[in-house]
């Protein structure tokens, strides 16, 4: 099948774009300079933004830093449904955080682009930038297949990632809702949620990770081993931990107020605390250091 060249020519351009606001002011060869400045009304959000999720606390810390500095890359937009409105390509998260701060209008570039093309910027600004969770970026690539007939390979060109990262980044659609959930509020990274993928017991597994604190590697691991041996009764065999473990496990996860999980051996062990906070983290240190 024959590439479509306007089609490759648009992802650079595009990327071109974003790649060009993110650089730091020092960097740019000339800085991105707004067309106009629209009252904050007049703009919307774009409904198929891939984005879903706005993290209220990151949305205050940016709306502090518009009221002192400003707004200092301009929201793309794109022309609305009626004369004078403008719909958002890129830059709701700015548009946000400009209402908290106060504001009563903010700097735009206006492209007059179609939904291909804002979805593809959309996209493109949000990967680059890490805004997506793991399930945020697959759905909007499957957008792209959906509705533009984009291939996988045509993808990765467009939004610069490899074929590889989209194609993985696509299979995390296949799991189950839960663990989904698990993917947004950030208890699973990406990373895990891949394993996941072709585990016997994806579900099972996923609540293992979290309550046990397991790495990627571990979780792979764990994918990727057999089915745990049969009893003769049918039962899978296990070593329950004994009781002295379990009650130590209990009163360090009561004196800490974290997930702690202790797997001891003949010779050694391991001891593993999950936190899901920096402030937990930092509670933690203080603790080790009394």
């Amino acid at each position: 099948m024959n590439e479509d060249p306007s089609r490759k020519r648009l992802g650079r351009g595009l990327a071109a774009l974003i790649g060009e606001m993110d650089k730091p002011e020092a960097a740019r060869q000339q800085p991105v300079r707004a067309d106009r400045a629209v009252p904050i009304e007049f703009i919307s959000p774009n409904p198929r933004n891939p984005r879903r999720q706005f993290i209220e606390a990151d949305l205050s810390d940016l709306a502090q830093s518009i009221r002192e500095h400003g707004i200092v890359q301009p929201v793309v937009v794109r022309s609305g449904s009626a004369p004078g409105r403008f719909e958002i390509i890129a830059g709701e998260r700015r548009w946000r955080a400009a209402q908290k701060a106060g504001l009563n209008e903010v700097p735009v570039i206006l492209r007059e682009v179609d939904d291909k093309a804002a979805l593809e910027l959309a996209i493109i600004e949000n990967v680059q930038r890490a805004d997506l969770n793991p399930l945020e970026e697959a759905r909007g690539y499957q957008q792209l297949i959906d509705e533009h007939s984009y291939t996988q390979a045509d993808l990765g060109q467009v939004i610069g990632k490899s074929r590889s990262h989209v194609a993985n980044t696509l299979r995390l659609l296949k799991l189950p809702d839960v663990i989904g959930d698990l993917i947004v509020d950030g208890s699973l990274s990406a990373g895990h949620a891949r394993t996941l993928v072709t585990a016997e017991d994806p579900l099972g597994l996923a609540r293992r990770i979290v309550e046990e604190g397991l790495s990627v590697r571990q979780a792979e691991a764990l994918a990727s081993a057999p089915p745990p041996a049969q009893s003769p009764d049918g039962g899978k065999e296990r070593k329950e931990k004994d009781a002295d473990t379990l009650a130590l496990q209990k009163l360090l996860s009561d004196q800490t107020g974290l997930k702690v999980v202790i797997n001891h051996k003949e010779r050694g062990g391991e001891m593993r605390i999950a936190y899901r906070s920096l402030e937990q983290l930092d509670e933690l240190c203080r603790l080790l250091k009394q």
